[in-house]
């Protein structure tokens, strides 16, 4: 992952609608959920869900599938995982660096 990515993402993420669309969609699982039943949830027109979803979709955290006459949700968990990845892998980094740099002998 790229920080340009990262952005996007977490900017996305950074309304709070489009958090509790994206969070439904994580509990949901790997199934994911219809848009009438996401609408449903969360009590939003369709045109405005539509708004939110084409957002975190173009930023790669939720994908679309159309099955027969239904459009189906889903979060990419692999998107999650590299986006929580990313923030996580350079905790306490520098502070480490300056542990090992102090510990080595002059």
């Amino acid at each position: 992952m790229n920080i340009e990515t990262a952005s996007r993402q977490l900017d996305a993420l950074g309304k709070p609608t489009r958090l509790r669309i994206y969070r439904t969609l994580v509990r949901a699982g790997t199934a994911g959920l219809s848009v009438g039943t996401l609408q449903e949830r969360m009590a939003m027109p369709a045109s405005t869900l539509s708004h939110h979803l084409k957002r975190l979709v173009e930023t790669g955290l939720v994908s679309q599938e159309r099955v027969a006459t239904t459009l189906i949700c889903r979060a990419e968990y692999p998107a999650m995982s590299a986006l929580i990845g990313y923030l996580a892998d350079e905790c306490c980094a520098d502070e480490h660096a300056e542990e090992a740099q102090a510990a080595r002998p002059s």
